[in-house]
C-alpha cells in the first residue's frame, strides 16, 4: 500500500513538474541560455589567461634563448684568449639557461595545447548560444501562435457571443408575419360566421350577389 501511493505520489509530483515547465518553459530557457553566456564568459576569461601566460612564457623563453646566444660568444671569446675560468663558468651559465629554455619549451607547449583545447571549447560553446537564441525567438512565435489560437478556438467555440448571436438570428427568422397571421384569422372568423359559403353560392347565381361586380357596373352605364 505504501509502495503504490509513494509511487502515486511521485508521478503526481512528475506531471506537476511537467506542468510547470510548460507553462514557464520560455523563463526556463532564458534562464538556461543566461547560465551558459556566464559559463562562456568564465571559460573566456580563463582562455585570456592561458594566452597571457603563453605570450609570457614565449618573451622569457627568447630572452633566455637571446642570453644563450650571447654567453655562447663570450665563452668562445674567453677561450681564445686563454681565459679558460671564465670559459668555463660561461659554460655553467649556459647550461642553466639551457635547461630552463627546456622548460620553458615544455611549459609554452602545454600551455598551448591547453589553449587551443579551450579555445575550440568556446567557439562551440558561443555556436550554441547562437543557435539557442534562435530557437528561443522561435519557441517565442511558437507560444504566440499558440496563445492566439487558444484564444481564437474559445472565442469560437464559446456558447456565449457566437451562441447567442444565432439564436437571436433564428428568433428574428423563425418568428411568425404579423400580416398573415392577421388574414388566418380573417379566414377562420369567416369560416366560423359561413360567410365564404354564402359568398361562394352568391356567386354561382343562387341567390342575390353579395358584392358589386364590374359586369353589374357595365351594365347600368349602358343602360343610362
Amino acid at each position: 500500500m505504501l509502495t503504490t501511493l509513494r509511487t502515486l505520489m511521485i508521478g503526481a509530483n512528475a506531471r506537476a513538474e511537467d506542468r510547470v515547465r510548460d507553462a514557464f518553459a520560455l523563463e526556463l530557457i532564458d534562464q538556461k541560455i543566461r547560465e551558459t553566456e556566464g559559463q562562456l564568459r568564465a571559460a573566456k576569461g580563463t582562455l585570456a589567461s592561458l594566452i597571457q601566460r603563453q605570450r609570457s612564457e614565449t618573451r622569457m623563453l627568447e630572452a633566455v634563448q637571446t642570453r644563450i646566444v650571447s654567453m655562447t660568444a663570450r665563452a668562445q671569446d674567453a677561450l681564445e684568449a686563454g681565459r679558460e675560468e671564465l670559459a668555463q663558468q660561461a659554460a655553467e651559465a649556459i647550461a642553466t639557461m639551457e635547461n630552463e629554455a627546456v622548460l620553458r619549451r615544455q611549459t609554452l607547449d602545454r600551455l598551448e595545447a591547453q589553449a587551443t583545447r579551450l579555445r575550440a571549447s568556446v567557439e562551440k560553446a558561443h555556436r550554441r548560444i547562437i543557435d539557442l537564441k534562435q530557437g528561443a525567438i522561435t519557441a517565442r512565435a511558437i507560444r504566440r501562435e499558440q496563445q492566439m489560437q487558444t484564444r481564437l478556438n474559445s472565442t469560437i467555440g464559446s456558447t456565449s457571443s457566437a451562441d447567442e448571436a444565432e439564436e437571436l438570428i433564428q428568433r428574428v427568422i423563425g418568428k411568425d408575419d404579423p400580416f398573415e397571421q392577421s388574414g388566418i384569422l380573417q379566414e377562420i372568423d369567416a369560416s366560423l360566421n359561413h360567410d365564404t359559403v354564402e359568398a361562394r353560392m352568391a356567386e354561382a347565381g343562387f341567390g342575390p350577389a353579395l358584392k358589386v361586380t364590374a359586369a353589374e357596373v357595365m351594365d347600368r352605364l349602358r343602360k343610362t
